[in-house]
């Protein structure tokens, strides 16, 4: 049943093409986001919703992850917030008559803007085998049907069960705890797909696969570097903190293959200076990269700053290098080795250039690194983020003010999810945790990433799949091999907000299980309640819903999986176990889940480490703790499913906490340090106290070999990117202001010398013809029809398109080296003339 994406909604004909902006933000802004709000909510509704965004009384934004500071402006929220709120507190609904009047065949026909634009949903529906629409059904029918399909499988493994980063921390707890008590450690996110790759080489380098910097670090840099990242449209209050930055002194470098009008000029629209005198200009310098080429960026800074100290001398940190790493004498003739000849190749920069960013580096005081997944969507991402952290231990840039690495996260709770175990390679101490906890053997064997779930659903070893919000099928790469894995499933359910592509390219039989939102109130067990969320800096604060729900049918996500809990468990569910594996990962060690502190972990060659995990290895050898966990497991009365007051735990989220806070170090008195609307940070070992948890307990230097893409004659190397009325698959709009494109999405941003040296022209419309060669030698080729090529400030042999719609040409085995993360903005594709 797999089905060719429909080419859009959006009338291409009317598509026109602007000068790309130089500045973002501003009163354009400020109209756009209430032009929308309106158009979904409604003007008094759109006041009383947004003035409760991401206040401490409020509810957190649905959109990104960039934190708040303590003391909040009136309107905490940026133009995408504003559009992300709006989506979710529509007007709108889609019910049971909306299905019945649409057949499935006919859905399929639309894209995920229409699909998203229909409204909210309202009742859970069924789609039985062949059905031709999807029909309402009672909540206890549904979840009695899950409940079913989950005992009638062979082996716990035959499940998948995916997690938005929007889930609560409540949510995901539950959640992660249903999968575990199945006996499947399946639980593909979000995070394997944008950060593992961070994940990776920080838990590695620093021993935590977290940043290391808060809010007020930012404030207080004196100098920021902002690689493969574009926060005016992905997480545009990140210009506020970099105006202040800024505005004390600091200097920005921007590196990325577009120019990006966030990073030129931001008029801040809630000061006189933003909206009446021109903004802040942010980046003092901007480095405009090939893509693929930041590790040797970043290879050259490092080589600039040692050839510096041996001329010149009071570069380095000695005394840092000297009492806090590792491994930093092999790096030193690495580097020494380094051809700048090369870095110049792979970078497209002058060698003059890269010296002076090396410069830059050298004169500041403090240095934070920031990033998003410009940097982590590569085959060599990982090398390339050591070689971020390297840079940063020279001058001893980790655990102090205004200093660190600073991933930026995409959805709000992405960072939270991972923390409380959303995760397929558990470590052992978090099993013994939950173990003790809730009185059962979790299973030990690691489960599929979002990569391996979909080589499992194309291979038919995947019975059951289910969604916890996100839009799997849109979001994940090569989509004509996900939807004809997804066609082999039995039984597809997504625990959903709105209509999206996931919920028409089903399995042969699928559930729409509707839900509350952020801005929903929800009221459970006589009292309203809230929940928490982490930020991307490892702050936990709580959000509470004010609006009243679209529909009374609505369970929240933490009420349905706590029904569902009770129904699987509570009626002899007894799940295979698989045996205690010795050896390979589990013997070397593994990143811990939810541990603060800790013992040195294994190295990342021997591991994927988790991308938002607070990560610190296993303490013990596998057997120990495996003789340890036997007799846990002696003391459980069969069946071996986990023990807690489910209907308790539903009607009152503060026990959730209650079992986080027994389970997960650093969530100490979670209920009292959430009240008020207060913010706790979580432990942060190289943050706090410069103690790492990596295997010599130290921060790693580590050398690593060049990589960079090599563009075959003629090709181009695509990126993959969002447009500004888009936060990852969800379709705000038609336009991408800044950079021009307007009612318009098919289109590929080219260098003007590319068009004419390839036998193109400016607007003709073509088809992207990716190229992926397999390790026999053999070529993959995947087909996008009908894109309009446009002129564009790229480096030459670099283009770029917006996805969804270019995810069909990402290789399903084109993945970043240990972290499996795909490889989206690396793709090799050619251009072909239409008829």
């Amino acid at each position: 049943m797999a089905t060719q994406p429909p080419k859009t909604d959006i009338d291409e004909t009317r598509m026109h093409v602007s000068r790309p902006k130089k500045v973002a933000v501003g009163v354009p802004a400020v109209l756009h986001a209430l032009q929308i709000a309106n158009a979904q909510m409604g003007v008094k509704r759109s006041v009383q919703t947004l003035l409760r965004v991401n206040q401490k009384d409020g509810f957190d934004c649905p959109g990104c992850a960039w934190p708040e500071e303590d003391k909040r402006h009136m309107a905490e929220f940026c133009e995408n917030g504003a559009k992300a709120v709006a989506e979710e507190a529509t007007l709108r609904r889609v019910g049971p008559e909306f299905f019945a009047a649409h057949s499935l065949d006919e859905l399929r026909t639309h894209d995920d803007w229409w699909l998203g634009q229909q409204g909210r949903l309202t009742h859970p529906m069924v789609l039985d085998e062949s059905g031709t629409h999807y029909r309402p059904i009672s909540w206890d029918d549904a979840l009695r049907l899950v409940a079913d399909e989950l005992k009638a499988l062979d082996h716990p493994d035959e499940a998948v069960f995916y997690t938005s980063g929007r889930t609560s921390n409540e949510a995901a707890f539950l959640y992660q705890l249903l999968v575990r008590g199945i006996g499947t450690n399946n639980l593909p996110d979000c995070s394997n797909m944008c950060h593992e790759s961070s994940g990776s080489a920080l838990t590695e380098t620093i021993g935590i696969g977290k940043g290391t910097v808060s809010i007020e670090d930012v404030h207080e840099a004196d100098l920021l570097i902002v690689a493969g990242q574009n926060p005016g449209t992905n997480h545009p209050r990140m210009l506020s903190a970099l105006e202040k930055a800024k505005q004390r002194g600091a200097r920005v470098i921007a590196v990325n293959p577009l120019p990006e009008a966030g990073l030129m000029r931001f008029e801040n629209p809630q000061t006189v200076r933003g909206v009446a005198f021109g903004g802040t200009k942010i980046a003092d310098r901007f480095v405009q990269i090939r893509a693929g080429g930041d590790q040797a960026l970043f290879q050259a800074i490092g080589k600039h700053l040692l050839e510096a100290e041996e001329a010149e001398g009071g570069v380095l940190d000695h005394a840092f290098i000297a009492e806090h790493t590792s491994g930093f004498d092999a790096y030193r003739q690495a580097m020494t080795d380094a051809s700048w000849s090369e870095l110049v190749k792979a970078t497209g920069l002058p060698e003059k250039t890269l010296r002076r960013v090396g410069e830059e580096v050298r004169t500041s005081k403090a240095t934070i690194v920031c990033w998003a997944m410009g940097l982590t969507q590569h085959k060599h991402s990982v090398p390339t983020l050591r070689d971020v952290v390297n840079v940063l231990l020279l001058q001893g840039n980790i655990g102090r003010a205004g200093a660190g690495v600073c991933p930026v996260r995409g959805h709000s709770n992405v960072q939270g999810d991972r923390t409380v175990g959303i995760y397929e390679k558990p470590a052992e101490e978090f099993l013994e945790a939950l173990d003790r906890e809730f009185s059962f053997r979790a299973p030990r064997e690691h489960g599929f990433d979002t990569v391996e779930a979909i080589r499992a659903m194309r291979d038919g070893r995947v019975r059951f799949f289910m969604g916890m919000g996100g839009n799997f099928v849109s979001a994940t790469p090569d989509t004509a091999v996900v939807e004809a894995g997804m066609a082999r499933v039995d039984l597809t359910v997504h625990v959903s907000t709105k209509l999206n592509r996931s919920h028409v390219v089903t399995g042969r039989r699928a559930l729409i299980l509707p839900t509350l939102g952020r801005t929903d109130r929800d009221r459970r067990g006589g009292t309203e309640q809230r929940v928490t969320v982490e930020d991307s800096m490892g702050a936990v604060h709580a959000s509470r819903g004010r609006l009243a729900p679209p529909s009374e049918e609505l369970l929240s996500e933490v009420a349905l999986v706590a029904r569902l809990c009770g129904l699987v468990f509570g009626e002899g569910f007894s799940p295979a176990v698989a045996p205690v594996s010795h050896g390979g990962d589990a013997e070397r060690g593994l990143p811990e889940h939810g541990a603060i502190e800790g013992t040195p972990a294994a190295p990342a060659a021997s591991h994927s480490a988790a991308a938002d995990s607070v990560a610190v290895a296993a303490t013990e050898p596998r057997t120990a703790a495996a003789e340890r966990h036997r007799s846990v497991a002696d003391l459980v009365d069969a069946p071996n499913v986990p023990r807690a007051d489910w209907a308790a735990l539903e009607a009152d989220y503060a026990l959730i906490r209650s079992h986080i806070e027994h389970t997960i170090p650093g969530f100490e008195d979670f209920e009292t340090r959430i009240q008020k609307g207060r913010t706790f940070f979580l432990p942060n070992g190289p943050r706090d106290s410069r103690r790492f948890a990596t295997v010599d307990g130290k921060a790693r230097f580590t050398a690593n070999p060049l990589e960079y893409p090599v563009i075959p004659r003629g090709r181009l190397l695509l990126q993959t990117l969002r447009s500004h009325d888009q936060y990852n698959t969800t379709i705000y709009g038609k336009d991408d202001r800044y950079r021009g494109i307007h009612d318009g999405r098919r289109v590929v941003l080219v260098n003007t010398k590319d068009i004419q040296a390839l036998g193109f022209a400016e607007d003709e419309i073509v088809d992207l013809v990716s190229e992926w060669t397999r390790p026999d030698g053999t070529i993959e080729e995947r087909r996008a029809e009908e894109f309009r090529i446009v002129a564009y400030n790229t480096p030459k042999g670099n283009a770029a398109a917006y996805y969804p719609e270019t995810n069909v040409l990402v290789p399903l085995d084109s993945v970043a080296d240990i972290s499996g993360t795909p490889t989206s903005k690396a793709v090799i594709v050619r251009l072909e003339h239409r008829g």
